[in-house]
């Protein structure tokens, strides 16, 4: 999960630093993200809850990127990142919740 995150940021990153976008729109790609690192930090089940939430967001904006840039592999790495985070994000919370009630 951890791999997925970072690599999702560092894609964010470099899609902006390839399109030489202003310091606001780094801001509006990765402050989602980098909210729900302190939650993350702490192990919250709830935050990486809502972190599955906005990557559904990341996954539609790079479906759409994907049809425009078929050839991209920086939009393809992306779209890999998001898929890998959402499903170990949510495995993740899955299992710790067992694990928290006992089951």
């Amino acid at each position: 999960m951890w791999a997925a995150y970072v690599g999702l940021l560092l894609q964010q990153s470099l899609d902006a630093f390839l399109h030489q976008a202003p310091w606001f729109i780094w801001l509006v790609k990765l402050l989602p993200l980098l909210i729900f690192l302190p939650g993350m930090l702490k192990d919250r089940l709830r935050t990486l809850i809502w972190l599955c939430f906005v990557c559904l967001g990341y996954f539609l904006i790079l479906v759409q990127r994907i049809f425009a840039e078929p050839d991209s592999p920086v939009v393809i790495s992306g779209l890999v990142g998001v898929v890998i985070l959402f499903v170990a994000a949510m495995m993740y919370v899955r299992w710790r919740a067992r694990a928290l009630r006992g089951d």
